[in-house]
């Protein structure tokens, strides 16, 4: 403030002395000479004096010397993750086809308490649902190895299909193929088959089978995972024998029964 009777601020030049004039001084400067140091610069260099910027970017260098107490944790390095540690997982189609249960033991590195690196065993349970594909992925986070200032990786299994001696899968469905002779293909036959649970199928056949004939069988393929209770087809795929050579009885006997005589 202004003295008494001074009648304003003469701030015109800065040089107003006495009491017809007031001399605005700088508070840093005034806030030095009383405590030896400006809270505003960043450094007193002594009393009456101080430092408003040093150019190496230190900040309140009055208040602890060339230390930074303002530092932050984006300074450090953040620790990442690694990609996912894939592993196939053969299954067989029966159990595909059922479902079933598999019990997986692994061993992995993990960073104990004191930064050291020691091996670690662990049994895994993976449930392998019905209807399931190749190419299923079943993910345990966090299971893979561990190495310092890094997450953990996690651990994929990839389901994969064994090959099945009498059936092949083609996404929902079933296929499997049947070799039946000339006289059943146009007299008609039954295929007996053993199904991926263990059943006994009885499939009549009543048509003529014809080459690359295929009867499909409804609701006899593979359960859908999507669609609990519902299943593809069962596709079965005829080839027909041909007899390599007929008596001359034989040839007249089948244009007889077909009807094919001069």
């Amino acid at each position: 403030m202004p003295p008494p009777g001074s009648g304003g601020f003469p701030f015109g030049n800065g040089s107003g002395t006495g009491s017809s004039g007031f001399n605005p001084r700088n508070a840093e400067d005034i806030f030095a000479e009383f405590f030896g140091s400006s809270p505003f610069g960043f450094g007193s260099s002594g009393p009456g004096r101080s430092m408003r910027f040093q150019p190496d970017g230190e900040c309140f260098g009055g208040f602890g010397g060339s230390e930074n107490l303002f530092r932050t944790y984006s300074e450090g390095t953040v620790p990442r993750k690694p990609p996912p540690v894939e592993s196939k997982l053969p299954c067989s189609l029966e159990e595909l086809y059922s479902g079933s249960t598999r019990k997986m033991k692994i061993s992995r590195t993990v960073v104990d308490g004191h930064g050291r690196q020691v091996q670690e065993t662990e049994i895994l349970t993976i449930d392998v649902k019905p209807g399931w594909k190749k190419g299923t992925k079943i993910t345990f986070p966090d299971k893979g190895n561990e190495q310092l200032n890094q997450l953990p990786a996690d651990l994929v299994f990839i389901i994969d299909e064994k090959p099945h001696s009498t059936y092949k899968r083609d996404g929902n469905d079933l296929i499997i193929n049947q070799r039946v002779s000339l006289a059943e293909a146009l007299g008609g036959t039954t295929v007996n088959l053993t199904t991926l649970d263990g059943r006994n199928l009885s499939i009549p056949v009543h048509d003529i089978v014809s080459p690359g004939y295929e009867l499909l069988v409804a609701r006899e393929g593979m359960p859908i995972a999507k669609e609990p209770g519902n299943r593809g087809s069962l596709r079965v795929k005829f080839e027909v024998k041909f007899p390599t050579r007929l008596t001359p009885e034989q040839r007249a006997g089948l244009k007889r029964t077909l009807g094919l005589e001069d």
